[in-house]
């Protein structure tokens, strides 16, 4: 299985950049993984939240396959601890799924398009969080959730 994470915009603040380097590094032990970043859109101002988030859908689902499956990042989203998270993960390595797609969408979240395209979407807290700082927490949790799976001692209960 590989695993991509898909953003749009790139990551701007050098704390989070050097973070999710460090858990990215530490990753590629485990897994194959891609951040794939797809560019902000320009002239926004003239758009509206619905515009935007539509031009936003049309660029993200022009980088997916039909066979990729396709997990929204959004407030709405199924709730995991690190543990179920590690255990959903280790199910889709023992299934069928090739390439498991994670999907941060811009600072409006996704249109209803998107919605209908994924396979599911998750929450990483109650709590709003910058679409940039998101991406430092996923890294991390994903490396948590692989270092719990092969028994090693990152993560404390």
């Amino acid at each position: 299985m590989k695993i991509t994470l898909l953003v749009v915009g790139k990551t701007e603040d050098k704390y989070l950049i050097t973070g999710m380097e460090k858990y990215l590094n530490r990753l590629k032990h485990y897994i194959g993984f891609n951040l794939l970043v797809i560019p902000e859109l320009k002239n926004t101002k003239n758009l509206t939240e619905t515009q935007q988030k539509s031009k936003e859908a049309e660029l993200i689902l022009k980088q997916l396959s039909n066979l990729d499956a396709v997990i929204l990042l959004d407030e709405k989203g199924k709730k995991y601890t690190s543990l179920s998270f590690s255990n959903y993960l280790n199910k889709q390595l023992i299934g069928s799924v090739q390439h498991l797609v994670f999907i941060i969408g811009g600072p409006y979240g996704f249109d209803e398009s998107m919605y209908k395209r994924a396979n599911g979407s998750m929450s990483l807290s109650d709590m709003t969080f910058s679409h940039q700082m998101v991406r430092l927490f996923f890294v991390e949790q994903l490396y948590r959730a692989f270092s719990i799976l092969k028994g090693e001692p990152y993560h404390h209960e």
